[in-house]
């Protein structure tokens, strides 16, 4: 699939002593609609300037920042539901690997409440977002909303929000810089075939998921059996084959439905927040930890009894109708086989919105299906099947393992966002280790688990996945001293999320220091992975450890979101001189603008350019820092200071030339060193 919609969120800026110009690409206005007595529809609309856009609320984890709406109701109201908004446009964004919304123009979104005090004339709200343009993105910025209840019956216009010199866009606007790389609009043909391929993706995946499911204790001996029932109780082998096909459509339909009721019940929109949300990633680890105890012979995750004895009392009907509480008995019996499975579908597709759940479940029921109608059709086949026995076990032994090691992928992901540092790479990599070296000991028959055969010898077959599981083992251990472990690199934390960039059991510090200075991070210093470059994320301990080494401070201002910030880092700092200076020459200060995670009570101060409020996030501090000292507000943004913070040369913005990246470098570090 050819890239869609391809963007940067490209960011250059020349210092200049000149005064700001008013940059406002976003204007917010708000209205009011009475829906009953006490139900109100609260309605934010924002005007976006011709070649901008804002983003939707619904935008993936680790991608850009979303519109985010807070209603200030306290007691006297309540919200009903979420903040509905507009269908706007959906990208494939290939920076970001994932699929994004915006909007252009003007966007408008909604949220109901419900009035608990009738004296309430005034609902005050907040939005947080972020706009970009073709060139250029601005920082997460803040307004404020007033909803005027009073205004609600017969209210035809808008209550604009007025800029005035304290807005937030009142900064510096960025010079705007030639790239090869132009932006492309997915077209509604285009987005269609993007969405049909990913749909594909899911129907094959079910598909595979289905295929292994038969090779499970509570699926596979049950083949043999029900064709066998179907050939034996018709009058003709058509009559037979006919009922084995209509056997497998009702296993078709049984599990559609399921896939359609997911859809149903939480909504495609829904399913796709849920699926990206911390909450979510919690809950999928537990639940795939049940299974896979389950399937290590723990207990059996079964349905009630009684549902099973009710359906088989229908089963024997006959007829069409027979057949079809067959299929809802097979589904029923084999839940504790098929349930990890389905389940597993089921949230993967929910990452994908509108119909993949059911698409899902298609591939799944289709794989679950086709051999009831192949066997009837063919039933000389059967005698090729190999026999039921204890090596059916060991595949649902082998699929615990495996479902095991991914729950720990939901869990790393949860800690990843909440930034608890809990289970960092190292940790990561140890726990898969065990994991997969257990099933290693198993497959070469030193570990056995509650239903289990006795093994009197290993097969070539189970010989072979024990070695290959050994060998990948084997290569996941140099991960705990640093190796990237590329074979698995969308599983593990990433590199800079470790308790060590250079691995358990390695002092060594790698970057940062010059030669004869004691090998020990300072207060507040980590090493930023993978170039090991001596970092601070806190300005003051940072401008407190340059004094004392005596060198010049760089100050990074940067964004978890900005992609040219990434470039840079991994284009322009991999260079020897970039990367020498960098550990040698300076102390690096990396200060995030969209950093999301609260500042302690003591450091929350009211901000100077929205009076009245207070900076309550990292990410807000530094951003207002940037505002206020260099008049700009556009990463990535570097600039070269000394112990008094005076600017040693004029700063710099995106600088993908290395070339000049290192002038200017060498031009800062020149002059504190005069």
């Amino acid at each position: 699939m050819r890239n869609i919609f391809l963007y940067f969120l490209l960011v250059s800026l020349t210092w200049t002593t000149a005064k700001a110009q008013v940059l406002e690409p976003v204007k917010w206005s708000t209205s009011v609609e009475k829906i009953s007595d006490t139900e109100y529809d609260l309605i934010s609309k924002a005007t976006i300037d011709r070649g901008w856009h804002l983003y939707s609320q619904e935008v993936p984890e680790d991608g850009p920042i979303p519109t985010t709406f807070i209603y200030d109701t306290g007691k006297d109201a309540e919200l009903i539901g979420n903040t509905t908004e507009e269908e706007g446009r959906t990208v494939n964004d290939p920076v970001f690997n994932m699929r994004i919304k915006y909007f252009d123009d003007s966007a408008e979104f909604r949220q109901r409440i419900n009035v608990l005090n009738k004296e309430l004339s005034i609902v005050k709200g907040e939005v947080e977002f972020m706009v970009c343009d073709d060139m250029r993105c601005l920082p997460p910025a803040y307004i404020d909303l007033d909803f005027d209840l009073t205004k609600a019956e017969g209210f035809t216009g808008t209550d604009t929000i007025a800029s005035d010199e304290n807005s937030i866009f009142n900064f510096q606007e960025p010079v705007k810089i030639d790239t090869d790389k132009e932006e492309v609009i997915i077209t509604e043909k285009e987005e269609k075939e993007a969405e049909n391929s990913g749909l594909w993706t899911i129907f094959i995946l079910g598909m595979g998921a289905g295929l292994i499911a038969l090779f499970t204790p509570c699926v596979f001996p049950l083949i043999p059996m029900t064709v066998s029932f179907f050939t034996k109780q018709s009058q003709t082998k058509a009559e037979g084959v006919k009922n084995a096909i209509i056997y497998g459509i009702c296993i078709i339909v049984i599990y559609v439905i399921l896939g359609t009721g997911v859809v149903a019940i939480f909504g495609a929109s829904a399913i796709n927040e849920f699926s990206t949300s911390v909450t979510f990633n919690l809950l999928f680890f537990f639940i795939l930890v049940i299974f896979a105890v389950s399937f290590l012979g723990a207990f059996e995750i079964m349905l009630p009894q009684s549902w099973a004895n009710k359906i088989d009392s229908k089963a024997g009907k006959g007829g069409y109708t027979g057949i079809f509480f067959m299929a809802l008995a097979l589904a029923i019996v084999s839940f504790s086989c098929t349930g990890p499975f389905v389940g597993n579908i089921i949230v993967l597709s929910a990452t994908k919105g509108g119909l993949a759940p059911m698409i899902g479940m298609l591939g799944f029921s289709i794989a679950l299906a086709l051999p009831f109608g192949l066997f009837a059709a063919f039933p000389g086949w059967l005698n090729s099947l190999p026999k039921s026995g204890g090596w059916l076990n060991t595949v649902k032994v082998v699929l615990g393992f495996l479902e095991l090691a991914f729950a720990f992928k939901f869990l790393s992901q949860a800690d990843l966002v909440l930034q608890l540092h809990f289970l960092e790479r190292e940790v990561f990599i140890a726990i898969w280790i065990a994991i997969f070296g257990a099933l290693a000991f198993y497959l070469f028959g030193k570990i056995r688990l509650p239903h289990d055969s006795p093994l009197t010898h290993i097969s070539v077959g189970r010989l072979s996945l024990g070695l290959l599981v050994l060998s990948f083992t084997i290569y996941m251990i140099p991960g705990l001293w640093g190796a990237p472990l590329n074979l698995i690199s969308a599983f593990p934390p990433p590199l800079d999320y470790s308790e060590s960039p250079y691995g358990v059991g390695n002092s060594k510090t790698g970057g940062g220091f010059s030669s004869g200075e004691v090998q020990v991070l300072p207060d507040g210093g980590h090493l930023l992975a993978p170039h090991q470059i001596l970092a601070f994320n806190d300005y003051e301990k940072g401008m407190a450890y340059a004094r004392k080494v005596g060198k010049p401070v760089m100050l990074d201002f940067t964004g978890w979101a900005c992609v040219n910030c990434r470039k840079m880092e991994q284009n322009v700092w991999p260079n020897d001189q970039v990367l020498n200076i960098l550990k040698n020459e300076v102390v690096l200060i990396s200060l995030y603008v969209d950093d999301k995670r609260k500042l302690e009570d003591d450091e929350i101060v009211e901000s100077q350019l929205r009076p009245g409020k207070q900076l309550k996030y990292i990410g807000q501090k530094w951003s207002e820092f940037q505002t206020i000292r260099y008049k700009t507000n556009t990463q990535p943004f570097y600039v070269l200071i000394d112990h008094d913070e005076e600017n040693l040369n004029d700063p710099v913005g995106y600088t993908p030339n290395a070339q000049e990246y290192i002038e200017w470098m060498r031009e800062g570090v020149g002059a504190y060193k005069e």
